[in-house]
């Protein structure tokens, strides 16, 4: 019966995370949410580009959660997500508008490339380009989650190199964020209210298990300055 209750705790915890977690995203996230719901993404991209900084902080304190989640705290999700959104402010927007203003020069480059003889060489690469700039920045706001003093440039350095090393669980990460976006796409309801904070998970957990090596304190990880 112990063991029972134990297990119906752990999942009625889990839900309230989850659920919890789910507002505060979309709270962290609200101006990316109003421009989805308000204005077409395909005409009104730039706008998109200049938000989306503004969210990344949102993020970084919903990984926090998860990752206190996963150690077994439970409680005082309002806490662990204001406190962490405050310390990742700063460099998770720098890193995200880094990250953005890349992908905006490689989209452009791309689509003046298109239809012209030398997108038959140049495409692949700005393909490429453009998934691992996606890869890197995830990977990036994992790292910054756990660590919001890293310097950004080594942060740079090795989730760069972590998502080539590790090309199995990066493309997992992006698959289930395709996933997620699809979801979005047809129902942004049940993505923002349910699927959220669990696909999320997913996420966090395969980009915590790659950056592992990085952030155990006994490796040479970027350091808190």
């Amino acid at each position: 019966m112990r063991s029972r209750h134990n297990t119906i705790t752990a999942v009625f915890d889990g839900i309230y995370v989850a659920l919890v977690t789910n507002v505060l995203l979309v709270l962290g996230c609200l101006p990316l949410v109003t421009l989805a719901f308000t204005t077409e993404a395909a005409r009104s991209w730039p706008l998109y580009a200049l938000t989306t900084p503004l969210c990344a902080p949102g993020l970084c304190a919903a990984f926090t959660v998860m990752s206190a989640y996963s150690a077994g705290d439970t409680g005082g999700v309002l806490r662990t997500f204001g406190r962490a959104w405050r310390a990742t402010a700063r460099p998770a927007m720098l890193w995200t508008a880094a990250a953005m203003t890349a992908l905006v020069v490689l989209a452009v480059d791309a689509r003046a490339a298109w239809g012209h003889r030398v997108g038959a060489l140049a495409l692949p690469v700005l393909a490429t380009l453009i998934v691992l700039t996606v890869a890197t920045t995830l990977l990036g706001l994992v790292t910054i989650a756990e660590r919001p003093r890293a310097p950004l440039r080594e942060v740079a350095r090795t989730c760069v190199y972590l998502a080539v090393r590790r090309w199995y669980l990066t493309a997992a990460s992006l698959l289930v964020l395709a996933l997620l976006a699809q979801i979005l796409a047809a129902r942004p309801a049940i993505a923002l209210g349910l699927a959220a904070a669990p696909l999320l998970y997913v996420v966090w957990a395969n980009s915590r298990f790659t950056l592992r090596a990085a952030l155990e304190p006994s490796t040479t990880a970027p350091q808190s300055t």
